[in-house]
């Protein structure tokens, strides 16, 4: 297939003219040396591979997206935008692209406008191929990444034989769930398109995506996770759960069950923060294939009445502490008699003895069960001082 950049330089040449080719979305595929009149509309497409918003809207008002012949477009210089040529680049009545001319010093005749219009059919079937090929590409990673997920047989072997990730490197995957859930076609699409801005910087790690229903996924090769470099690119406030390193692609399905637990974990418990490595859930990890109705009977008539939410909270930093009293006193800024007072109401109305090390215990574990179900839910902390 003959390449695109060839068919522009060689255009450029016979018409002794820069030239500039973009997309259907008006993106910059290609460009000539650009050796004539250059305005900030051209270098800036040059610069960021694409028009502002403000340029696309004027060159679409000015008809270039229903032309079918080449079509001369006003200056306008507001916008830094010098009068042009556009040459759509159409296959079978499909608009492809836009083959672009600055039209100045001096303007172009109608022979090499005639000249370039006849590139434009060649220019069409090279970009529908790529189109074909990007895409047909495209569909096969998906296939492959989703096959991963779900533990299909070969889907690794897909992905290494196609250059798409390292044989024999070690893979890491986070899962971004976005903040207060949702699953809007919007939010899905944002978070698509910060993954492949995101994908282009990190080149070198072999990313590889996948965005569900209600998160994204990311996986790299080696052993770090890019939980910033995800919350910057995404678009929309989330939670980065990070599972931990496999030795190899095969085993992604673990990695990612451990950052999808982690990202679950974190939105139901604040104090992770943004982000969280599975490895360092603590407790959490044993607990994610309990179910949460095995509760502490007790305590889980506590957690039926609000008004016991102060005593729920001043037990769970209790034993978070290991029964520290001073420690406890000044995390949660309160007298040493008013936390005596505190533990011994939790121990007449949950029927319990915290002198006994299993019913700690089960307390404990309960409090964490009853975080993951979402039954409590503890208020912010207030800052630490000194005790009284």
């Amino acid at each position: 297939m003959v390449d695109l950049q060839r068919i522009v330089d060689d255009l450029a040449l016979r018409l002794e003219r820069p030239l500039l080719l973009e997309d259907g979305r008006q993106r910059v595929v290609a460009y000539s040396e650009q050796d004539g009149p250059m305005d900030d509309v051209r270098r800036h497409s040059i610069l960021r591979r694409h028009t502002t918003p403000d340029v696309r809207d004027f060159l679409r008002a000015a008809g270039i997206h229903e032309a079918t012949e080449p079509l001369r477009t006003p200056g306008a210089p507001e916008l830094g935008l010098l009068p042009r040529i556009c040459v759509p680049v159409r296959h079978d009545g499909l608009p492809l692209g836009f083959l672009w001319f600055i039209d100045t010093a001096p303007a172009m005749t109608e022979p090499e406008i005639a000249t370039a219009a006849e590139a434009a059919p060649t220019l069409a079937l090279t970009l529908f191929h790529e189109s074909l090929a990007s895409e047909l590409a495209s569909r096969r990673e998906l296939e492959a990444v989703t096959g991963l997920l779900l533990r299909e047989p070969d889907a690794d072997r897909t992905l290494i034989e196609a250059g798409a990730f390292p044989d024999g490197a070690p893979v890491t995957v986070a899962v971004a769930r976005p903040v207060g859930g949702g699953s809007d076609e919007t939010l899905r699409l944002t978070m698509e398109r910060g993954l492949l801005a995101l994908r282009r910087r990190l080149a070198r790690h072999h990313p590889l995506h996948l965005v569900r229903y209600d998160h994204a996924v990311l996986l790299t090769a080696g052993t770090r996770a890019f939980a910033e470099e995800m919350h910057a690119a995404l678009g929309t406030p989330v939670l980065v759960g990070i599972g931990s390193p496999r030795p190899s692609l095969s085993l992604t399905a673990e990695s990612y069950e451990e950052a999808l637990h982690a990202a679950e974990v974190i939105a139901k418990v604040p104090e992770f923060g943004r982000s969280a490595e599975w490895s360092r859930l603590g407790a959490y990890r044993m607990l994610s294939g309990v179910p949460h109705g095995n509760l502490h009977p007790g305590l889980a008539r506590l957690l039926d009445e609000a008004q016991h939410q102060p005593l729920l909270e001043t037990l769970e930093i209790y034993l978070d502490l290991a029964g520290n009293a001073q420690a406890v006193s000044r995390r949660l800024r309160l007298h040493r008699t008013s936390l005596y007072y505190r533990l011994r109401r939790v121990e007449e109305l949950a029927e319990t003895d915290l002198r006994d090390g299993e019913e700690r215990l089960s307390l404990h574990l309960s409090l964490k069960l009853a975080r993951l179900s979402g039954r409590y839910r503890p208020s912010p902390l207030p800052a630490e001082a000194e005790s009284t």
